[in-house]
């Protein structure tokens, strides 16, 4: 940029701001001391401000942008729909609409064939439990520790992290229980094989003394997201939740908003099990962000139950026309791309092994998850004992410790998602290797700061 491109950069991003602070209202921070950083634009995995500072998206924004920013396909699937038809109300047929619902339907679980789909996670996971609820003819929900399920009303209540306590009625018909998290183990496990087994036999309790005919469904993230740090399950847990779903008649919800569509380096991250939901929830990734979409996907037993009786729930923006425009496209470039390959080979082959030697380095990690282009690095003031960089009961960022943390890896360049004790680590899941190896590499130096407050 020249010197008169910069000042009248600058004085854009103050307009910007001010405009902001005045008039935006967000949540998830206190509206006084949020100060929001004016973007310019975006490209790949990068985006910049109106200095012309750049920043490795190395959050994907809110783990959704899948295929980077201003990929050219999608953005020209959004020109091509709005010249042909921008919308449509959802009791129409309309082309993208059909076409979005049967490419994903073809991509989930043999016998989920019919896609319902919203505008957000949240209310996703709201149909997907009004659905469970309706077809078992029960009110119970079983979830979990440790778990983000999103900011609407059931939503938020079925979540097990500290945003839930300042919304949570206790009257939504929520029944909590220990997923496997052998890092800090409800069961005193020493191993994921002990993890496994302790965990599934501390479900059948709960589920046996809160009475498995109350109970409509479990509603569970196959790999926990970055709210819940990035708890991959050991092998036979989920396999293992299907049964006891099936024993004892317990509809399965899998949550695969987060971690859906490539992001795990599988289509859904329950792929990597071979489990099969009764119904699965899904946003984010489908179409990389880029027009709100979401929806829950539907196992023909439970279709059947609103084949002779109308189903008690709708959205006016339900299968948006632009939205669903982006989704095949999105869908048909990871495939072309080998996007879903890609991200699974980063994970074995990049920030599996960069991070644990990492880890290594830096006493203020306690451990490293993850599986294909999502990690975490759980952060600790002490390895010894475990204590939390973040305490629990702090679920906002303005720490003094987390506020140092964000400033250094800003400093650098970078941005990641920082929430409690969890640095996530969740760019794009087309990001190059090289752009992949550099992020680590400025993430390493920032953590130098989080080393100092080390007991």
């Amino acid at each position: 940029m020249t010197t008169s491109e910069t000042g009248m950069g600058l004085e854009a991003a103050k307009a910007v701001a001010a405009d902001d602070a005045a008039h935006v209202f967000r949540g998830w921070v206190q509206q006084g001391t949020h100060m929001a950083l004016p973007v310019a634009g975006a490209e790949g995995s990068w985006f910049w401000d109106y200095a012309g500072n750049r920043y490795l998206d190395f959050s994907s924004q809110l783990v959704y942008a899948n295929l980077g920013h201003q990929h050219p396909r999608l953005v020209s699937a959004i020109k091509a729909q709005a010249d042909r038809l921008c919308t449509i109300a959802p009791h129409f047929a309309e082309e993208r609409r059909a076409t979005a619902a049967r490419k994903i339907a073809e991509l989930a679980p043999e016998g989920l064939n019919r896609v319902l789909f919203t505008s957000g996670g949240a209310e996703a996971v709201e149909h997907a439990v009004r659905l469970a609820r309706l077809h078992t003819g029960r009110f119970k929900m079983l979830a979990a520790h440790h778990s983000f399920h999103g900011a609407t009303s059931t939503a938020i209540q079925l979540t097990g992290d500290p945003r839930r306590w300042r919304n949570d009625t206790g009257t939504a018909g929520v029944v909590r229980f220990f997923p496997p998290y052998l890092y800090r183990s409800a069961f005193y496990s020493e191993n994921e094989e002990q993890e496994c087994a302790r965990a599934l036999e501390h479900l059948e309790q709960v589920i046996v003394l809160e009475g498995a005919r109350t109970i409509a469904a479990i509603v569970l993230e196959p790999v926990g997201g970055t709210s819940s740090g990035v708890l991959v399950p050991p092998d036979g847990y989920l396999a293992g939740v299907r049964e006891l779903c099936d024993r004892y008649g317990i509809m399965l919800i899998l949550d695969e908003i987060m971690v859906g569509f490539g992001r795990t380096g599988a289509w859904f991250a329950s792929d990597h099990w071979g489990v099969r939901p009764d119904l699965m929830t899904f946003a984010k990734g489908v179409n990389s962000g880029y027009v709100p979409l979401s929806g829950v996907v539907v196992s023909d037993e439970i279709v059947e139950t609103f084949s002779k009786t109308p189903y008690p729930g709708g959205t006016t923006y339900s299968g948006h026309a632009l939205a669903c425009a982006v989704a095949v496209e999105a869908i048909d470039t990871m495939g072309d791309e080998g996007v879903v390959e890609h991200a699974a080979r980063l994970g074995r082959e990049v920030f599996e092994p960069e991070l644990t030697k990492m880890a290594e380095r830096h006493p203020c990690v306690g451990e490293v998850r993850g599986i294909g282009a999502i990690w975490a690095l759980e952060l600790v003031k002490s390895q010894k004992t475990k204590e939390m960089y973040v305490n629990y009961d702090t679920p906002d960022r303005l720490t003094p410790q987390g506020a140092e943390l964000m400033g250094a890896l800003m400093q650098r360049g970078v941005n990641a998602m920082f929430y409690l004790n969890r640095l996530n680590i969740t760019p794009p899941c087309n990001i190059s290797e090289e752009d992949a190896r550099e992020g680590l590499a400025r993430i390493d130096e920032a953590l130098t700061v989080a080393d100092a407050r080390v007991a």
